[in-house]
């Protein structure tokens, strides 16, 4: 199997299964000398791991992760540094409960990767869906948390990247109420708190009935400089699209005003320009942050919608490997939205991606080009 690698310049490669004894990823292209500690990684894998309220799965894995390779420290270096070798991170896992899927070995997981992983490779692994599982999710968001530290030596600012819950099934937020405050206060990293007590209410009765419910999340980096990306086969926009895709269960994404902007007029859609304090200022943002593919300087503004989770109590339609026309109904334990602990890995794909686009602006025209954000 081959395509378990993402970036270029900055990449990283995820290994490991769902039900396997650990999963990990091999990061490759980190510049040296960025002070990184088990901790920086930590922090961040605490906020996707299972188990963490009753609106997530009841796995319990406690995510905790080991550096293999890759920094170094003595008495000279003030604290663990990277080196620039390739930073090996593994994360074991512990709570396996295999058993679970002994029922379905043979069948076809509606809405799920079974039958077209299959029909790829002529076996797969049915215990929680082997590469396919969102378990994998935990390699990137290890990942990012590097990405992030990096960016901290390869850019001029610091980049603030944050990330949340927009919505839930057909239920929005109330943009008047958005409050990047919120968003630890609440179990769905949701800014606008009365559109957290809605889903609360909401989420729990589809939980109880067997069943789940879709989302959209938002990830937002302020900081960026103008001048990342390129006006081509590198743009910027295109990678970000392209990683948000590949999260588990994401169907759509879009950037700034996105499938929006279809309904507005030229004059309504343009970010108009004007100088503040001697610099570029735009009057809005419906480009979201990148023109010609190529970075602003303005926020990066992405969002991506993440279905409903497939593994649901009610009785579905299906197939057995045979050919056989059966019924199945999935057990366990799974998410009543997968979307609430994709918020952290969409902001772990941002970091990875601007990561990616720092190191490659560094070998195409250097440092000196970047402009300061405005």
């Amino acid at each position: 199997m081959s395509l378990n690698t993402f970036g270029r310049a900055f990449r990283f490669t995820t290994w490991g299964e769902s039900h396997g004894p650990a999963l990990g990823v091999v990061i490759d292209g980190c510049p040296p000398g960025v002070l990184l500690k088990a901790e920086d990684i930590q922090s961040a894998l605490d906020r996707r791991k299972p188990g963490g309220s009753k609106f997530v799965t009841q796995r319990k894995e406690p995510d905790a992760v080991k550096i293999l390779s890759g920094i170094f420290e003595d008495d000279r270096t003030e604290g663990p540094r990277t080196t620039g070798a390739p930073i090996s991170l593994m994360i074991e896992n512990v709570d396996q409960r295999s058993k679970d899927y002994a029922d379905i070995r043979d069948k076809y997981r509606p809405g799920h990767a079974d039958f077209t992983y299959d029909a790829k490779y002529g076996f797969r692994d049915y215990r929680g869906g082997g590469r396919s599982s969102a378990r994998e999710t935990a390699a990137r968001v290890a990942a990012g948390a590097v990405a992030e530290k990096a960016l901290g030596v390869l850019l001029p600012d610091p980049v603030w990247i944050r990330a949340c819950l927009v919505q839930m099934g057909p239920h929005k937020i109330d943009r008047a109420n958005f409050d990047w405050a919120q968003i630890d206060k609440n179990p769905f990293w949701c800014p606008d708190a009365e559109a957290a007590a809605l889903w609360e209410e909401k989420l729990d009765a589809a939980r109880k009935a067997g069943s789940s419910m879709g989302a959209v999340i938002e990830v937002v980096a302020a900081g960026v400089p103008a001048g990342l990306g390129a006006p081509v086969y590198g743009k910027l926009d295109a990678d970000l699209a392209s990683a948000m895709m590949s999260i588990n269960a994401a169907k759509a994404v879009e950037i700034g005003a996105g499938m929006e902007a279809a309904a507005l007029s030229g004059e309504e859609n343009a970010d108009e320009i004007r100088i503040r304090n001697g610099a570029p200022h735009f009057l809005s943002n419906k480009a979201g942050g990148v023109l010609g593919g190529i970075s602003t300087g303005q926020e990066l503004v992405v969002r991506f919608a993440v279905k409903p989770t497939s593994s649901i109590l009610t009785p579905r339609r299906t197939i057995t490997r045979g050919g056989e026309e059966t019924e199945i109904q999935t057990k366990g334990r799974h998410d009543p939205c997968v979307g609430i602990r994709g918020v952290p890995v969409g902001a772990a794909m941002m970091a990875l991606v601007l990561a990616d686009h720092a190191m490659l602006h560094r070998g195409n025209v250097g440092d000196g080009h970047l402009k300061q954000r405005n």
